[in-house]
């Protein structure tokens, strides 16, 4: 499921969602960095989150976070972790679905932020909607078994695992953002996943002349190989999240 072996055009084609929020986050990050005397300063003040704000009517705060990064790796790592682990449930969801999980997570983390988060904080980065996915992949582990694999549920529980205790280990990290964000996930899971199947998932996300995503390669392969592949990513997978919540810290 995590591991990718498209070409970069195969994947543009596959998975339109997740590439087209990659691109938004490029995008707002060159407009701000680069561009500040062009707007992208006053881009940058009008979407952070900021809760004084909310409370005065500038609702889109609860959105517009989720677009906007604190830097060049904020942005990096947001923008890898999504592509290490959106395609899969994009293609699970479908497009309207996924994108609508993805936003509802990461509204949902913003207004648990507005109510228990400190006012004196701004803040602003895709994780609140990244933890979101980390959620549904959860409920997917411990409820809809059918849906993932063991080696996949043994990856992504790792990965989760990693996250909340980074998550507590950095004070700079928005803490409530990746709970909820996590918590929501597994909420709405049930009903994004209603009619899902096994089939919805092993479907080829290619061209008949293209090589194919195959997630039951695991089983065509030996228990060495299979073992040593999960290790290799999951340990790499690990590392991205460590560093991704390290650079929040910093940042």
């Amino acid at each position: 499921m995590f591991l990718r072996n498209e070409t970069f055009e195969s994947f543009i084609k596959s998975y339109k969602v997740v590439t087209s929020l990659v691109i938004i986050h490029i995008f707002f990050y060159i407009w701000i960095y680069w561009f500040p005397f062009l707007g992208g300063e006053e881009i940058y003040w009008l979407g952070i989150g900021n809760n004084p704000l909310v409370a005065s009517g500038d609702f889109w705060r609860l959105v517009t976070p989720i677009f906007l990064h604190g830097g060049l790796t904020h942005m990096l790592f947001n923008s890898f972790s999504l592509v290490l682990f959106g395609p899969a449930l994009e293609t699970m969801l479908g497009r309207l679905k996924f994108i609508t999980a993805y936003l509802a997570t990461g509204i949902l983390a913003n207004i648990a932020f507005y109510f228990l988060g400190s006012p004196h904080v701004i803040h602003l980065g895709a994780s609140g909607a990244i933890f979101g996915l980390f959620g549904i992949y959860v409920y997917m582990v411990l409820l809809r078994k059918d849906l993932i694999n063991r080696m996949n549920s043994q990856l992504i529980m790792t990965i989760v695992a990693i996250g909340v205790i980074m998550t507590f280990l950095n004070p700079g990290v928005n803490i409530l953002a990746h709970l909820f964000g996590l918590i929501a996930g597994a909420a709405i899971a049930p009903l994004f996943l209603n009619g899902v199947s096994i089939y919805s998932q092993r479907r080829p996300v290619h061209d008949s002349d293209e090589v194919s995503f195959d997630p039951n390669r695991w089983a065509k392969r030996n228990h060495f190989k299979k073992n040593l592949i999960f290790y290799v990513v999951g340990g790499f997978a690990g590392m991205v999240l460590f560093f991704y919540l390290v650079s929040a810290f910093l940042l």
